[in-house]
């Protein structure tokens, strides 16, 4: 582990790796690549990224710059607790939500973040006590769908327990957003700008970071004096830079084939990690059919990680450890600049603009589409195994299978050589949680480096991988039926209704890549999984 306060720490524990990584190290270092990209210089990345890079670079200045946002948050914090509000919720996705939730745990401060569409998992955050809460809304723009049906749902909520919901809602944004403009127009209770130079993936050090976790009792301040502390190091035109030593390995590994970047954490203290870690390499690098794929696992000794074959790198975060390849350590805030700077610096080998995400708002379309027609959002299933109905992609099972055992079987078996398995889970996070477990098991069973990701949350990170990256991944999707619905107020559809558009429009839209997807759904959520580990069992005989 680093030993002093904003050190980071890089090492390439494998001696292949090593020799392979050293040449590029050079070039980097000879590049002047790290200085250039502090002082945020576009051309870094060629010209078809220029005029993206020109407006996406403020992130690495963000240690100095978000210093004004601290008294704010404070005196903010301040009057709330004053007023006995002191439950912070986060309405926010993707880059909204991943930082100040790995923030806010490594602090030990709770903070509820709503960065799902299940009615379930809302209606719980609703049940919390509305006369103690506060609500931030976190989006650059303002349109995510998933965020303003969160805003719409608590203004009422608010308004019907008789609090003025403008009281309680805190809005983070652009400038000149069109959250902004209505924000301000309801009179929310405080708008905080953000660096509009900075992308979501790129933001936990700017407002959409702070906010929240700042209001939540996080010490802010202290992140920023962690990453201040780094970025001298990382600044530096040498081979000593650990942000080019890890860009440098990474690119090394992909030359030769091993496009996953497999992260278990190895007694950092930082809890949630590689959540975040994951949407800034899946978005940054999986375009143009490349990419890093990460694959987060639960510990060292799981699937994927001490067993990960020539496809996938292990990447420990904290000490290495056995079965790593590569072992990076330090402070959170370190470590956040590190992985950024090195992200930034691999897309620079990979030849690739790490700022765009271009096929993030397909998925997006094909769910608004289902629900101006709802009628057409189901289809029959091809067949159901007790509480589970089974839904291929058409070609995917052979005629005459019947049993959930032999379609998952049918869909690992479509994976190609060295391919991978993406488990999309739309259910509940918290009450459903135990789903995570079918990413261990699924490893164990189909070989396959194997991620996981709750629904739509992933569909703002890894889901640009999905559709920009490596063409070789094949997709089990999970759903289940909705118990409580919560309706959308002044929306034509429930959050029940939203869910399943999101996971059916992101399913056909990689079926239209070509990729294979079994989507399960659980007609009772309990039994339904229940169901799915007998099957695992099955197909692991």
């Amino acid at each position: 582990m680093a030993e002093h306060p904003g050190e980071v720490a890089v090492t390439i524990v494998d001696e292949r790796l090593a020799e392979e990584a050293a040449p590029l190290v050079h070039q980097l270092v000879a590049e002047q690549v790290a200085s250039k990209l502090t002082a945020q210089d576009p051309t870094l990345w060629g010209p078809a990224a220029e005029s993206e890079a020109a407006i996406r670079l403020s992130w690495t200045s963000l240690a100095s710059t978000s210093r004004p946002l601290l008294a704010e948050i404070d005196g903010l914090r301040a009057e709330l607790r004053a007023e006995g509000i002191d439950r912070v919720v986060l309405a926010g996705m993707g880059g909204s939500s991943l930082a100040p939730e790995v923030i806010t745990n490594t602090a030990g401060v709770p903070l509820v973040v709503l960065d799902t569409t299940d009615p379930g998992q809302v209606a719980d955050a609703l049940a919390g006590d509305l006369a103690r809460t506060v609500l931030v809304v976190s989006s650059k723009s303002g349109s995510t769908v998933e965020t303003d049906s969160h805003r719409r749902v608590f203004a009422a909520a608010f308004a019907a327990e008789g609090v003025d919901p403008a009281s309680r809602i805190v809005v983070v944004t652009d400038p000149g957003s069109p959250l902004e403009r209505s924000a301000t127009e309801a009179g929310y209770r405080r708008v905080f700008q953000a660096d509009p130079n900075v992308g979501g993936r790129y933001s936990a050090l700017t407002a959409f970071g702070l906010v929240p976790a700042g209001l939540a009792g996080a010490d802010v301040a202290a992140l920023l004096d962690e990453a201040e502390a780094a970025v001298p190091v990382l600044s530096r035109d040498s081979a000593e830079n650990p942000a080019l030593v890890l860009a440098a390995a990474l690119g090394a590994a992909h030359a030769r084939g091993a496009e996953k970047v497999v992260l278990a954490d190895t007694g950092s203290g930082i809890k949630g990690f590689g959540d975040w870690a994951e949407q800034l390499v899946a978005e940054s690098t999986g375009k143009e059919g490349t990419g890093l794929l990460p694959v987060v696992v639960e510990r060292p000794d799981a699937p994927g990680f001490a067993n990960a074959g020539d496809d996938a790198t292990a990447v420990a975060v904290g000490r290495a450890s056995d079965g790593a390849k590569i072992g990076t350590a330090g402070t959170l805030g370190g470590l956040i600049l590190l992985w950024e700077y090195a992200t930034a610096v691999a897309g620079r080998l990979l030849g690739i603009n790490p700022f765009d995400q271009p096929d993030v708002e397909a998925a997006k379309k094909a769910a608004r589409a289902l629900l101006d027609s709802p009628s057409s959002t189901e289809s029959a299933p091809a067949f159901t195994d007790g509480p589970v109905e089974v839904h291929p992609s058409e070609g995917l099972l052979p005629d005459g299978t019947d049993s959930l055992a032999a379609a998952v079987h049918a869909l690992l078996a479509a994976a190609p050589e060295a391919g991978y398995l993406s488990v999309q889970v739309y259910l509940d996070r918290l009450d459903d949680a135990s789903a995570a477990l079918l990413r261990p098991q699924l490893a164990r069973v189909s070989g396959l480096q194997t991620t996981f990701g709750w629904g739509p949350r992933f569909l703002h990170s890894t889901g640009q991988y999905h559709k920009g990256g490596h063409q070789n991944g094949v997709f089990l999707q999970v759903t289940g039926a909705v118990e409580r619905d919560v309706e959308v107020p002044d929306r034509p559809y429930t959050l029940g209704v939203l869910q399943h558009a999101q996971a059916l429009g992101d399913g056909q839209v990689l079926v239209e890549h070509g990729r294979p997807v079994l989507r399960l759904h659980f007609t009772d959520r309990a039994a339904g999984l229940a169901r799915l580990v007998e099957a695992l069992a099955e197909v692991g005989r």
